[in-house]
């Protein structure tokens, strides 16, 4: 599934640069050490390989 934002797409670098040995997993943290423990290798490639021109900085929340 590919990134909704940059940030998302940040993180999901991070957590796989830790899943893959490059960067502690202890160096992680919110949204990108959840994503390092719950999504697998290949999940992370396909969201931290999304271009980000046209993404928005953050994704917002809709309105009810």
């Amino acid at each position: 599934m590919p990134a909704k934002s940059k940030k998302q797409q940040m993180a999901a670098g991070a957590a796989l640069a830790a899943k893959r040995g490059k960067r502690s997993k202890k160096s992680l943290k919110g949204p990108s050490r959840s994503m390092a423990s719950s999504m697998s290798e290949g999940e992370l490639r396909k969201m931290a390989k999304t271009k980000r021109k046209g993404k928005p900085t953050r994704s917002r929340k809709k309105k009810r």
